[in-house]
């Protein structure tokens, strides 16, 4: 809502068939003088039909701490740059490693308050909008996450670091291909 509050006439777009997280966005947005037809409730669709939809967005703003899995590839792939905020659990890490493999780590932030300020930034600022836009498009193809033997190459670096640490008796850490 805070963003919906900074950003004037943006919407948010949002997958629900809930009743009830409608109403209650909606509850929100009218608590907060925010016009509760600025948030838009999506239906599932077909996979066509919902990746040719997400192309008219500008942005995707991903959740916390459970970031996107399939939903954030699915946006990359189309062309709709992702912002995502990174946590410490696997869940909360997924967006910013395809972020990475992708060339858009900018996009990962690591605060509530980077996070919302990027996201203004984004939502004002159409010039750097289109550049990470056209620099996604270029990376679509030449980076790791859709080119499947760079990423076959890149996850068997892992597998063999992991194992590596394994080997050595070390305590879990994050691992790092680039």
């Amino acid at each position: 809502m805070r963003l919906l509050e900074r950003v004037e006439n943006s919407v948010l777009w949002i997958l629900s068939e809930n009743i009830d997280i409608s109403k209650n966005l909606k509850k929100e947005a009218t608590l907060r003088n925010i016009d509760f037809n600025r948030i838009v409730f999506a239906e599932r669709i077909k996979m066509n039909e919902h990746l040719a939809r997400q192309k008219v967005a500008d942005l995707f703003i991903d959740t916390f701490p459970y970031t996107g899995h399939t939903t954030v590839s699915d946006a990359l792939w189309v062309g709709l740059p992702v912002l995502t905020r990174i946590g410490k659990s696997f869940a909360s890490r997924v967006s910013a490693s395809l972020l990475n493999a992708i060339g858009l780590s900018a996009l990962a932030t690591n605060s509530e308050k980077e996070y919302e300020d990027l996201a203004i930034e984004l939502a004002t600022n159409s010039a750097k909008l289109k550049e990470i836009k056209n620099k996604l498009k270029n990376n679509r193809n030449t980076k790791p996450l859709f080119n499947t033997q760079i990423f076959a190459r890149n996850i068997e670096k892992a597998y063999s670091l992991m194992y590596e640490r394994y080997l050595k008796n070390l305590p879990l850490d994050n691992i790092e291909i680039s």
